[in-house]
């Protein structure tokens, strides 16, 4: 039976990166690269603003579960500022459903540091294409466990998408089985950090499709995270009355708050405007149920409302700086009207 195990980590890395770049890089050192693209579908249904590049990071003999396995292992890197590290683990043919179901558990368990050797060496390479690079700690997996033979019947793959080997309730085995999707003789089964595709043709485009989708998740997450460390900084100097005395503080604190607001609208807007859908094909439903599943439009109304919390904190300072101005400027200006008063009367005076 022809099936992989295909395990994704991804990383955030950087605020941005220059895929051509990345490319130009790659090929300098005589290494091979491609740009994402489904292929089942026409190129005008779903576009990608700017396609990952992946690049091969070679075989490595791998324990897994105490089996030992050549995983090929790859990196795609996506403009958005995310490489994710995918381990394509092939199993024995011949492998018997208890096998596999403890290859599925093992893969739960792999190490942070087996991912993140591989990241590190992607950044030492493509560290020129970064802006403001930096591992920030924010990562994300999932798994997609691709089969080309059909699924053997008596093969129960609930505990794949639960990735739990205890027995269920209808109930949930029905929720577990509820996202399925066909478009031909494939089927793709959906859960929030798992998927098991069926697809005769050996055609990657839901996997790539499902990794998409899960870089978008992590940015908006990354970035969410991002703005409630503005906000508490924010409310701490607003809440501190002693910094309402330090003009040059709160200005400096002013002109930070209206910077991250213009970044993280702009870099925002281009997680969202990552991948455009033209037409409600087959894939384009896939797209959109796995983003409800990952939640990803509660990220993006969390990002809005604290976006319009930081423009309030913003106002309150920019009004205290601004009446400090002009309180300044009254000040300046009655002493200026005092100088001439003092000048004309000596002038008149002396007349």
């Amino acid at each position: 039976m022809r099936t992989n195990v295909i395990a994704y980590r991804l990383f955030d890395v950087a605020d941005e990166i220059n895929l051509d770049q990345v490319q130009a890089i790659w090929h300098s050192r005589n290494k091979m690269s491609s740009r994402l693209r489904l292929d089942r579908i026409s190129t005008k249904s779903i576009t990608f603003h700017d396609p990952p590049v992946l690049v091969e990071l070679g075989y490595h003999e791998m324990i897994i579960g105490g089996v030992e396995y050549l995983v090929e292992v790859k990196a795609r890197i996506q403009d958005l500022g995310v490489i994710c590290i995918l381990f394509n683990i092939p199993p024995e043919e011949d492998i018997s459903y208890k096998e596999y179901l403890n290859l599925v558990l093992a893969v739960e368990e792999l190490p942070d540091e087996d991912f993140r050797k591989f990241v590190d060496a992607t950044m030492e390479t493509i560290g020129p294409a970064c802006t403001n690079q930096n591992i920030s700690g924010f990562d994300e997996d999932f798994v997609v466990y691709y089969f080309q033979d059909p699924i053997p019947p008596d093969w129960d793959i609930v505990p794949f998408l639960l990735k739990d080997p205890t027995p269920v309730n209808e109930e949930t085995r029905e929720t577990a089985l509820a996202n399925r999707f066909s478009y031909a003789d494939d089927i793709a089964w959906l859960a929030w950090d798992s998927a098991v595709v069926y697809d005769p043709s050996g055609s990657m485009d839901i996997p790539d499709l499902l990794e998409f989708a899960n870089a978008q998740y992590l940015e908006l997450r990354y970035y969410d995270n991002l703005l409630n460390h503005a906000i508490d900084k924010a409310y701490d100097v607003i809440e501190d009355k002693a910094n309402l005395k330090n003009i040059d503080m709160l200005s400096n604190n002013r002109d930070e708050l209206l910077e991250t607001m213009a970044d993280v609208s702009s870099l925002t807007s281009n997680i969202t405007n990552a991948l455009q859908v033209t037409e409600d094909i087959f894939y384009a439903r896939v797209y959109t149920r796995y983003m409800k599943l990952l939640k990803a439009s509660v990220w993006q109304e969390n990002i809005e409302l604290k976006m319009q919390v930081l423009q309030r904190c913003y106002n309150m300072l920019n009004e205290t700086v601004t009446s400090h101005h002009m309180e300044q400027m009254r000040k300046y200006n009655i002493t200026l009207l005092a100088i001439i008063a003092v000048i004309l009367l000596g002038i008149a005076i002396f007349k």
